[in-house]
């Protein structure tokens, strides 16, 4: 493990909506963009993992299989960076902070147009997700905007 790779032990750094983050702090601030929401079963579902894991975080990279499919993990677990944008602070009832979602800019790029609703549906993904077990896992569905 190089220095680059160890946690802060400060904590994670956080970022406002529509900053792209790097280890080095902030680069090239993007449009803020509100165009995350949640379905009600999906908040269901984060209220319900938030009660097992605490805070919680989404990524969305542009990866294969399960890859552009919305990772939900502890907050902070994931390490972002340069190349990811966060696209939304989430607001869940129930939940008392609100769940950061963050998108690589490759991916961003492609869905900037649309309108971004994070859904449940059944089955299991591929990933590392904290739904996994539960037998269900986060799905995105569009509108264009």
């Amino acid at each position: 493990m190089t220095p680059a790779d160890r946690p802060d032990p400060a904590g994670p750094r956080t970022a406002e909506v529509g900053e792209a983050s790097g280890p080095d702090g902030p680069v090239e601030p993007v449009e803020p963009v509100d165009t995350v929401e949640l379905t009600p079963t999906a908040s269901e579902l984060l209220r319900k993992l938030h009660a097992a894991h605490g805070p919680l975080m989404f990524h969305q990279s542009g990866g294969c299989c399960d890859g552009s499919a919305p990772m939900c993990y502890p907050a902070g677990e994931f390490r972002t960076g340069r190349s990811d944008v966060l696209l939304a602070s989430l607001a869940v009832a129930g939940v008392e902070e609100p769940v950061p979602f963050w998108m690589s800019t490759s991916q961003y790029e492609l869905w900037r147009h649309t309108r971004l609703i994070v859904d449940v549906v059944e089955g299991r993904g591929s990933g590392f997700s904290l739904e996994a077990p539960e037998g269900v896992r986060f799905l995105i569905r569009s509108r264009l905007i």
